[in-house]
């Protein structure tokens, strides 16, 4: 029942090259950058990402895009990733963009072994009638598409047909973690973690925080240790290091 492993790259020694991963946080919220970090250490490629977003800045899976290492991204925003943006026009990698809600859903979904669901988000557009570019020529033309969805009406309003989504492995940060793998996010941080957490198959988590079995109230845990294989404990240095992306001050 101890999930904690010694480090992150012994947490990690068994994903390869191609392997998929759904990975948590929000912008810089919540990401699990220690576990990035060992990861782009150890030299995985054509990783298949599935996050709500690719990392900004330095930051996150910005630094696994930056160094080539990944293929294929699943996920609900560019932002202000010009690295992000620069390759995917230019063909280097693959980008299947979907609404937030749906990826939060479809990770959901996975994690609870549901294999499908219909939602309305996305009918009369390209996300269900197909042709978004998942792929592009490097010369402004495309040259993979998503291909159509399967469009249900249910009274008298259309719903598309969305799959759940499994990962080989899930990469995630929490506030607050046990032995048995009881994790506790903080805010915006539980918006996609918990999530990204029960889609994968093995799920790795760097916690700010190691308390025993029983410290954390049952009442208080937002994704019990049945959806996590691995823990790993931050170092204070590591807890504590974390980036603002847009910094705002008051007149």
């Amino acid at each position: 029942m101890d999930k904690v492993v010694a480090s992150a790259a012994e947490a990690l020694a068994d994903v390869h090259d191609g392997a998929s991963l759904a990975v948590g946080g929000f912008g810089l919220s919540g990401v699990p950058n220690v576990l990035i970090k060992a990861l782009h250490e150890l030299g995985m490629s054509d990783l298949r990402v599935v996050s709500n977003n690719c990392g900004a800045m330095d930051s996150g899976l910005a630094v696994l895009l930056a160094a080539g290492r990944i293929g294929r991204v699943t996920g609900s925003y560019i932002g202000a990733n010009k690295e992000f943006a620069r390759q995917y026009l230019a063909g280097e990698l693959e980008v299947d963009l979907i609404p937030q809600g749906t990826l939060a859903e479809r990770l959901r979904a996975g994690g609870a072994g549901i294999p499908a669901f219909y939602t309305p988000a996305g009918v009369g557009t390209q996300v269900a009638e197909g042709g978004l570019p998942w792929r592009y020529d490097g010369e402004g033309g495309v040259a993979l598409a998503s291909p159509p969805k399967e469009v249900r009406e249910f009274g008298g309003v259309e719903y598309v047909l969305e799959h759940g989504i499994r990962t080989d492995f899930a990469l995630v940060r929490a506030a607050r973690g046990d032995r048995h793998g009881n994790l506790v996010f903080n805010k915006s941080t539980r918006n996609f973690n918990p999530l990204a957490a029960m889609a994968g198959r093995v799920t790795i988590a760097e916690v700010e925080e190691l308390v025993e079995p029983g410290e954390i109230s049952p009442d208080a845990v937002h994704l019990p240790g049945i959806f996590v294989q691995r823990v790993v404990t931050l170092s204070p240095e590591q807890a504590t290091d974390k980036k603002i992306e847009q910094r705002t001050v008051s007149s």
